[in-house]
């Protein structure tokens, strides 16, 4: 156990690290706001929510709190992990880490929701991973879930927020309740223009979580942030989202999960390409292949595929006209050649409803599709003001 005078020490030598990070410009995350927190799990018994992302500088949150003598009796390892080296939908294990000893029990795979067995004896559970502002990341289903069971078990949840990189804008319908799964919630458009601290409190807000159970919520926000500042990720959110364009691409062509065309998973270009195998005419080739912890059984593995390639796009441009990208996926089915086998029952899952199907097969073009979400987005735009913490300029 440590004594007051040792956790100052130890956290005056860890602020040393800190400080060059919060006197340049830009935003300062919730996890390293450390003087905000450490006194609430002082000699507290701590879960910890978190990824590889999950770091203060170059330092895992984990290894920080450790060495403060926070009591971290559990590890939850979401989607990819707690190392982030799980490949979509790969069931997460429970292990140990080697680092610490500290027991890691998987979020991932047949048990989604924190049981009553995995709380017993915790005090808080903090939830400290990046997210990328879109419905369909699992990161905030499994933050959904973890406020739930600390509600019905009684334990403290505490987020330290970090900035969203789409966070500037909103889009996308609106998911309907009869859609909802662990890749869409919440009735929320695809780019929700939260934080996942914003996001919480909306979920708590508006009784979301089941039988409109309460949490005993804290957030550290973040320091120095608006919504339209450009938050370039320092870390790689998860396998297939491997730079900053993939990221601001990532709305649009995840919904190709829901079709038969590859987004590049299994090359070294995921989510910044399309093709399938029929379309001959397009400028593009590629070639899905497995990839060990990042894409182990991609769409049309070892199939040739035409299409095209985003990666010239320019990142300053993507920012600034940010929509939810319809055009792709209208070319797309424009250029398959069986309409009939284009979609598979997950679109309508991450579409978060009938209707965009329907839409697209009856031959709507992008503004009358588009023109369908504004009164959902007008009415979203309302409550998602009650629970912003950050300016929008």
């Amino acid at each position: 156990m440590f004594y007051l005078s040792s956790l100052r020490a130890i956290f005056f030598s860890i602020c040393i690290f800190i400080l060059p990070l919060a006197s340049v410009a830009g935003p300062i995350v919730g996890a390293s706001q450390v003087d905000q927190y450490l006194p609430l799990l002082k000699n507290k018994r701590v879960g910890l929510i978190v990824n590889q992302t999950s770091v203060i500088g170059k330092t895992h949150l984990v290894d920080t709190l450790h060495k403060l003598g926070v009591k971290i009796q559990t590890i939850f390892a979401p989607e990819h992990g707690f190392r982030g080296d799980y490949a979509p939908g790969e069931t997460v294990n429970n292990t140990v880490d080697k680092k610490t000893g500290i027991p890691i029990v998987s979020l991932y795979g047949n048990n989604k929701k924190p049981s009553p067995q995995m709380l017993e004896g915790l005090d808080w559970v903090v939830f400290d991973i990046q997210d990328v502002g879109v419905r369909f990341y699992t990161f905030i289903s499994t933050m959904h879930l973890a406020m739930e069971a600390c509600a019905e078990n009684n334990v403290k949840f505490m987020v330290l927020d970090r900035p969203n990189p789409n966070g500037h804008f909103i889009d996308g319908p609106i998911l309907q309740p009869q859609f909802a799964s662990f890749v869409g919630m919440h009735p929320i458009p695809v780019i929700h223009g939260l934080t996942v601290a914003e996001l919480a409190q909306m979920i708590q807000g508006e009784g979301w979580l089941a039988n409109k159970v309460q949490c005993d919520l804290t957030i550290v926000k973040v320091k120095n942030y608006k919504h339209s500042d450009t938050f370039v990720l320092p870390i790689a959110p998860s396998p297939n989202l491997p730079n900053q364009l993939s990221i601001m691409l990532y709305a649009g062509l995840c919904l190709f999960e829901g079709t038969a065309v590859s987004v590049g998973r299994g090359t070294d270009a995921p989510f910044q390409s399309f093709g399938f195998p029929a379309w001959h005419s397009t400028p593009y080739v590629f070639t899905p292949k497995p990839i060990p912890g990042v894409a182990d059984n991609p769409p049309l593995k070892n199939m040739i595929c035409f299409g095209y390639s985003l990666q010239g796009l320019e990142h300053a441009k993507v920012f600034e006209h940010a929509k939810l990208n319809l055009d792709w996926l209208l070319m797309a089915y424009d250029g398959y050649p069986n309409k009939k086998s284009f979609f598979n029952p997950f679109f309508e899952k991450l579409a978060g409803n009938a209707e965009l199907k329907q839409q697209i097969t009856a031959g709507w073009n992008e503004t009358q599709i588009r023109k369908s979400w504004e009164n959902g987005l007008i009415e979203y735009q309302k409550t998602r003001s009650k629970y912003l913490l950050y300016p929008l300029n």
